[in-house]
Order: C-alpha cells, then structure tokens, then sequence
C-alpha cells in the first residue's frame, strides 16, 4: 500500500497548490508602500507552497547550442533507437567534420537520464553524444516483461551495436559495473563495435574499498527487508498498473536525507531571493530543484539484483558476476582504453571503489590505463559543474582522443 499512500497524499494536496498559485498571482499584483513589501513575502510563501510537489515525467534536456570551432551549432535531440525500458537519444548537430561518437550512460538510481545535462552539454563541444534515456518504471505496461541487471547490460550492448564500431563508452555512477560487464562480453566475443575507450566516473567496481553510508546500509539489511520495505506496486491509473517498483520517491527521501541541513538551508534561500525579487538567484535554485524533484522508479527486480549482486556481494569484484549464466571476466580487455575517475570527497562512491577498475582489467596495458582523482569535489562535482568542466572533462577528451 505504500505507493498507493503516496498517490493519496499527493491527490490531497493538489487543491492546495493550485490555490497557492492562484493567490500567488494575486499577491503578485503591483502594491506601493508597506503593502508591497507584504505582498511580496505572500507570493514568495504561495510559490514555495506550489512547487511542494515530486514529478514523474521526464524533464526537456534543453540542449544550448555549443561552439564548434568558430561558430555556435544548434543541437537537436533524436531518438536513434527505443526499447520497452529505455531509449538511445541522439544529440545531433548540423556540422561537416566527423567527431568521436561517445554513448553516456546513465545512472537508473531514482532521477531521469537529464541529471547528466551539465556532462552533455560539455561533451558535445568535441562529440558526437548519445545517453541512455531510461523509462519510468510505472510508465512500462507489464506485458513489457522484467528488467534486471542483466538486462541492462543487454540494453547497453545493444546500443554500442547501434551507434556502431569505434564508439566511447562514458558511465557515470551506478552502472560503471554495468558498463565494464558489457565491454568485457564484447570483449570476449571480440565484437566488431567494442567501445574504443570507457571511461567510469564515480561509480562502485568494489563498494568495499572505503564503504560510505550508502554502502553500509546496502549490506546492513536482508534481501527480504528490502523487498518487504521498499518495494511497492505501481497504482492503477499509470501505465505500469500493477508493476513491482522501487518508487523513485523513496530514493529521493533517502538521498535528502544525507544533507537535509543543505536542502533545508537551499530553500530558505529561495524563498528569500523570490521575497526580494531577487529573479536570477531564485531561478539557478529553482532549475536545481525542477531536476532533483523529478523522480523515476526502478522494476524490482533491477533495484534487489542491484543491491544483491553488485553491493552485499560485490559479485564484479570478485570475480563472480555473471551474464546470462556465463561468468564474466574484465581480464578479457585488451584494446579498450580505461579511464577511472574519483571525487575526494565523495560521499556516495568513495575513493577507490572505482580505481579497483584497473586491477580487473589485468590484460590492459600500461599505457591504456589512466586514473584521475579530482580532489575537492563531491560525487555531484564529479560529472557536473566548473570542476568536471575546467579539470576533468579535459582528460576525458585527451583519453578519448587518443583512441581515434
């Protein structure tokens, strides 16, 4: 009943954020004197009223056009390739000089693929891009079929098959493991389209290096506690009726409540900046909140296989993660460039849960190896923001580069 009781919820408040828009509109109205100062602090507490509210839709990635050598290129997001659970998006732009194609994969951890805007935006200065737009779980009717880990790594593959042979692969977070499963298959099969380069930002090749509070409670709890907690069935009126989820709301609760002192302090700030009419500032926190308010769920079969294989058993680490019953051996890369990348102050991936990369990959060469740790930056700074843009996002294009 828990996804049931949020649906309740959420229709109880709906009537109230409608009135608050429609006083904040009122309020709004142009006052002089003490009235408009009051005025003000009323459609400022009516627009937080409103925005109280989780999303369940993909946001507009809303692509800038970026500079290609000596002139501003529009780009234009296409849809090369769709399956139930997830679609290849393509971000195409109208020039003549061919340019490394690179297949971002996202996280499937609770928000749509668009958290990774600020690393597209960024790699299309010298790429050819394409994500991974995973589907909301609820949005996925049940004749669709499962969706679990190995799945994943079936989806992965099938898009680097798509976009074809000399690609880059770029994984940030979760599916690191996913992405270095799918190369090594590819690998072994010695498969015409095996990515060029991967590289794995932030993400947990061995959760047992350094473990965080994200990794401790993983393993703390019983598969059975997770399932009977956290998963629920997708209410009626949505796509997915009757599909077992890990609600997206649930992992958005869990992730404030890490640093609900810095969501706390954020929204005062917002409602001091709307207060003051202080538009700007009030909109770079609001952009912040449309993304992080906008939640997807994950099948359950992907969030316990998530939380069974790849952090109580850390089965890639081991050696003991499988394929499709086959046993999976990173050992298998030969020609893949790699490419790890860490965050000093991560507190969701922490140091050396994704450099333990380069030990599984023992049949690399040296000189096709490379790590890089960006100190003072959280998991966030890792792909997004002036860090990822000014240091890292520089080695990323040199290793790329030096695959082409």
């Amino acid at each position: 009943m828990l996804y049931q009781t949020y649906q309740f919820q959420d229709d109880l408040i709906a009537p109230m954020r409608l009135m608050a828009r429609g006083m904040q509109a009122l309020a709004s109205t142009t006052l002089w004197g003490p009235a408009a100062d009051m005025a003000a602090q009323m459609a400022a507490a009516m627009e937080m009223i409103s925005r109280f509210e989780l999303t369940h839709a993909r946001p507009d990635f809303a692509i800038k056009p970026v500079r290609v050598g000596n002139r501003d290129v529009a780009v234009t997001e296409e849809v090369a390739f769709e399956l139930p659970f997830g679609k290849l998006l393509h971000f195409v732009k109208d020039i003549d000089t061919p340019q490394p194609k690179v297949l971002v994969v996202a996280p499937l951890s609770g928000h749509f693929a668009t958290l990774l805007r600020g690393t597209v935006q960024t790699l299309l200065r010298d790429h050819d891009v394409y994500i991974t737009d995973w589907t909301n779980a609820r949005d996925v009717p049940l004749s669709a079929g499962s969706f679990g880990v190995d799945d994943y790594v079936d989806y992965l593959i099938r898009f680097i098959e798509y976009i074809g042979p000399g690609a880059h692969l770029l994984a940030v977070c979760q599916p690191c493991v996913q992405a270095l499963a799918a190369v090594a298959v590819m690998s072994e099969d010695r498969h015409l389209a095996t990515p060029r380069s991967m590289t794995l930002m932030a993400g947990p090749i061995d959760p047992r290096e350094s473990p965080t509070e994200v990794n401790e409670f993983a393993v703390a709890k019983s598969l059975s506690w997770f399932q009977n907690s956290v998963i629920s069935r997708v209410p009626w009126r949505h796509g997915g009726a009757g599909r077992k989820v890990y609600p997206g709301f649930l992992q958005l609760t869990a992730f404030m409540a890490m640093n609900m002192e810095r969501h706390r302090t954020a929204h005062e700030k917002l409602f001091k900046h709307l207060a003051a009419g202080e538009t700007a500032e009030a909109e770079r926190i609001k952009i912040f909140y449309d993304e992080y308010f906008a939640v997807l769920d994950l099948t359950e079969e992907f969030y316990i296989e998530t939380i069974d294989r790849i952090f109580q058993k850390a089965e890639l680490a081991t050696g003991d993660f499988t394929y499709r019953g086959q046993k999976v051996d990173p050992g298998a890369i030969r020609h893949t460039a790699l490419l790890t990348v860490e965050g000093g102050r991560d507190d969701i991936c922490a140091l050396g849960q994704t450099a333990a990369a380069h030990d599984l990959c023992r049949s690399l060469r040296p000189h096709l190896k490379r790590h890089h740790l960006q100190a003072n930056v959280g998991h966030y700074g890792v792909f997004n923001g002036k860090r990822w843009e000014r240091e890292i996002y520089p080695v990323v294009r040199n290793v790329i580069l030096s695959m082409e």
